[in-house]
Formats: structure tokens, C-alpha cells, sequence
């Protein structure tokens, strides 16, 4: 495997979006379709923040830079691999600019020039937990219930630090909302909840498989969770 990253850097006040952006935004497209001697790229993205959108919503995202570590399996492993990717993504301060890169790197497997870059990278991707798990941040419980109006998903997160949860739906096509902070039941212990709204048209929850992202501080886990 050859380990990459591909870096935006912004102005003051800029931001990008995440792989899910939240009540609005651009998600970053990266097409590597054009690359030589790859099988496949897989994209880490480090943990994100939630931000005000200017409309009186919510996205989530990253400010100031971020680098998004690849991990390139080669057709050949023994011979080098040319990365080709074509980068849509959006910058914003008060409006959104769409932008557009090119770029190609020759990657060998002996450049260990930005090896700290791209480790430290790695070390802000959430790590893969279980539901029930230990530690700080954990997400101790989920469960679906009934409400006033449509369906929620409630979340019960330990942590030692103020957190911020995402919760992603298993297709690009699920918009669901930003999780909202409840009253928690104990010390330690902090409470979300979220509406099964957003779905694709004529689709229902039933059986799901929704990913949920805990940030606490510079620790952060992603969950996945069935819903049944």
C-alpha cells in the first residue's frame, strides 16, 4: 500500500466541507479514475467541526487547512504508481466559491518527505468503535423512538470533553439532520437526538445502516449502527 494526502489550505475566515456537509454545502468529489497502476483509493477524512452556515443552518467542515490522508492499493506492488486526481470541492466565507484542481503524483514508495504530515493526519481520522463501548468519547447506547412527530434516533455519548455528533445515512442520497443536544441523564454522559427525516424518496429506515461520528476534544469515534 502507498499512503498519500491531498491538502487545502484557506484564508482566514474560509472554510470546506466534509464528506457530509451538513444542512448545506459542497461535499469534496475526488475522481482518481485517470491513475496509473491503482486499484483502489480509499480516503481518510480527519474529524470535522460544525460551523454556521450565514442562513440559519448548520454545516460541518473544517476551517484554516486540512489534509486528507489516501491509502492507494497498486494494481502491481512492485511497480509505482501515478496518481491522477481531479479535486471539485467548494470554499466559503460569506458565499461559496466552487473550485476545481488537477493534480498528479508519482508516488515510489521511497519519498518519505511529508510521512509526519500525513501520519499526523491519520491520527485526527475518528477511530472504528462499537456501540457500547469504552473509553472517551464512547457512544454507551442508540435507540429509535417514537415523538410528537416523525421518528428519532437517540444517542447516549461518554465523554470527558463537550461533544459534537454527525450522523450520516449509508448512501450520499440521506440527508438526515444534524443530532441536537438533550439533557443527559448523569454526569459524564451527554444526550442526542435526531429525526429520521431527509431519507431518498420511498425509501424507509427500517434495517439502515447509519454512521455516527463523536468528536470530543481531539479524540473522536465512528459507530456503525442498524436500524431495526
Amino acid at each position: 500500500m502507498f499512503r498519500a494526502a491531498v491538502e487545502i489550505k484557506l484564508k482566514e475566515g474560509w472554510k470546506t466541507y466534509w464528506r457530509y456537509p451538513g444542512d448545506s454545502g459542497v461535499p469534496p468529489m475526488l475522481d482518481f479514475s485517470k491513475s496509473q497502476n491503482v486499484k483502489a483509493v480509499t480516503v481518510l477524512y480527519p474529524a470535522p467541526m460544525q460551523f454556521a452556515d450565514g442562513a440559519g443552518g448548520q454545516s460541518i467542515g473544517y476551517k484554516g487547512a486540512v489534509l486528507w490522508p489516501l491509502h492507494i492499493e497498486p494494481r502491481d506492488s512492485s511497480k509505482p504508481v501515478t496518481l491522477n486526481l481531479k479535486l471539485d470541492y467548494a470554499a466559503c466565507e460569506k458565499l461559496c466559491v466552487p473550485a476545481e484542481a488537477k493534480l498528479e503524483l508519482l508516488l515510489t514508495g521511497a519519498d518519505r518527505a511529508n510521512e509526519s504530515a500525513v501520519s499526523a493526519a491519520e491520527a485526527r481520522v475518528p477511530k472504528t468503535a462499537m456501540v457500547g463501548g469504552a473509553g472517551s468519547p464512547s457512544i454507551r447506547a442508540v435507540h429509535r423512538e417514537l415523538s410528537a412527530g416523525k421518528p428519532r434516533v437517540v444517542v447516549e455519548v461518554a465523554a470527558d470533553a463537550p461533544v459534537t455528533l454527525f450522523a450520516e445515512g449509508p448512501t450520499a442520497q440521506w440527508a438526515l439532520p444534524l443530532p441536537a443536544p438533550l439533557a443527559g441523564p448523569a454526569t459524564g454522559v451527554q444526550r442526542f437526538a435526531f429525526e429520521l427525516d431527509g431519507l431518498p424518496p420511498g425509501e424507509k429506515p427500517d434495517g439502515a445502516v447509519l454512521r455516527l461520528t463523536a468528536v470530543a476534544g481531539d479524540k473522536a469515534i465512528e459507530v456503525a449502527f442498524r436500524l431495526d
